[in-house]
């Protein structure tokens, strides 16, 4: 065995020779045949050899991305305005008209995050490949690029998935939903501009005339399915937004088959609050010092009704009609001034909301009412018996239920 071993070391030594003496002669043009081997080597063991599909391309990638980057800077700029509503500064204002302002902003929010959920899928499929380019790392810059890129995927599967999973009322998680959404919002659409910066040269060739004249049919169909398949996500869901699309979004979450027609989010059973008996009295503080009002007395005060929308942060929402006696007359009850500011206090011990502040703007508009009545009836318990607070353009969150306290605090 060692003798044959011996003779076919013997045979091979000339070639091995010959090849070493080529590669003294010109060591360039042998090192790049031996990168180059190693190049298809690595792609065979990633699979990868080659991309085929024509969707693999910069004119497409830029086109979804111009609409992604639509529906993220929506998505974000009305998750802010969101946020300060419920979380006011103290330069901030919103108006209480028109009445459903919130609701158009909200809806806008959920809608847009729906369409964003297909056209990110595209967008990453677009692109994909580029994970597998060799180096991985080209430069310092190049590295930042990918970094950068790999926190915006992150970000925006995170606000997608969770604004999904909060849109149905499920949180399997044990973080504050609208704090890690609102902080994970900032980082997503802070990396959203990085990419958008640093791609723009390429993305204004990409949308140049001629090269959309050069997008073919194979390409075309690839984007008319996204815009079609973004469309019927938008159509699924969109009917706890969009009144008329109710009877056709098989996915909505909300209708009105609610008690008294309209839906409920929190249940006085949730909330701990029991049956409201005959002593309640709801106390209202002003200048002149604390007065009660019995529901009865309430009822003989100058009564308001108006068609107002309750619009949740979920993105549902639904108008109903609200009959009670406007803010504006239990101020003027009390000696307040118009237009005063008031802390709305509830019945339910514990909860996030369970008071809120109710800024000058609503306080001095007629239609903002502490809520008696319900579509004529009297107020179910699950909707804040003995009396709410409705208000025209504010989240459903800040429409407090089971008012107890009112207090003028400016």
């Amino acid at each position: 065995m060692a003798e044959r071993k011996g003779r076919t070391v013997v045979r091979r030594a000339p070639a091995v020779l010959t090849r070493v003496r080529d590669l003294a002669k010109n060591p360039q043009g042998r090192l790049g045949l031996l990168v180059e081997r190693a190049k298809r080597l690595q792609d065979r063991a990633f699979g990868l050899l080659r991309f085929n599909s024509r969707v693999h391309d910069p004119k497409v990638t830029s086109r979804v991305g111009t609409w992604l980057g639509i529906a993220f800077t929506i998505c974000f700029v009305t998750g802010v305005i969101s946020h300060f509503i419920q979380h006011p500064a103290g330069w901030f204002s919103w108006p209480s008209r028109p009445v459903n302002l919130y609701r158009i902003t909200q809806g806008a929010h959920v809608i847009s995050g729906v369409a964003a959920i297909p056209l990110l899928i595209a967008k990453l499929w677009t692109v994909y490949p580029k994970l597998f380019e060799r180096p991985a790392v080209k430069s310092v810059l190049h590295a930042l690029e990918r970094i950068s890129i790999l926190v915006l995927a992150g970000a925006a599967f995170f606000e997608l998935a969770s604004g999904t999973f909060n849109a149905a009322q499920n949180y399997p998680w044990n973080f504050f939903f609208t704090t890690a959404h609102y902080a994970v919002a900032w980082v997503a659409f802070g990396s959203l501009l990085v990419h958008i910066a640093v791609k723009l040269p390429l993305i204004r060739e990409s949308l140049s005339k001629d090269k959309r004249r050069e997008i073919d049919v194979g390409r075309r169909a690839f984007l008319r399915t996204t815009w079609l398949t973004s469309g019927v996500a938008v159509l699924v869901f969109g009917g706890s937004t969009i009144p008329f699309l109710r009877n056709v979004s098989a996915l909505s979450e909300r209708s009105n088959d609610g008690l008294q027609g309209l839906p409920v989010n929190r249940t006085a059973k949730e909330a701990s609050v029991a049956t409201v008996d005959s002593s309640w009295r709801l106390e209202v503080v002003g200048p002149q010092g604390t007065t009660m009002f019995s529901r009865e007395q309430l009822q003989t005060m100058r009564q308001t009704t108006a068609a107002l929308p309750i619009a949740c942060v979920e993105g549902w929402s639904q108008t109903a009609n609200w009959t009670g006696v406007p803010v504006m007359d239990l101020l003027a009850a009390v000696g307040a001034p118009p237009g005063s500011s008031i802390r709305v206090s509830s019945l339910e011990k514990g909860g996030l909301y369970n008071s809120t502040t109710l800024p000058g703007t609503h306080t001095a508009d007629p239609l903002t009412l502490l809520a008696l009545r319900l579509e004529g009836q009297v107020l179910d318990l699950d909707h804040g018996y003995p009396c709410r607070i409705i208000a025209p353009s504010r989240p459903g969150v800040l429409q407090t239920k089971w008012v107890r306290r009112l207090e003028v605090i400016t």
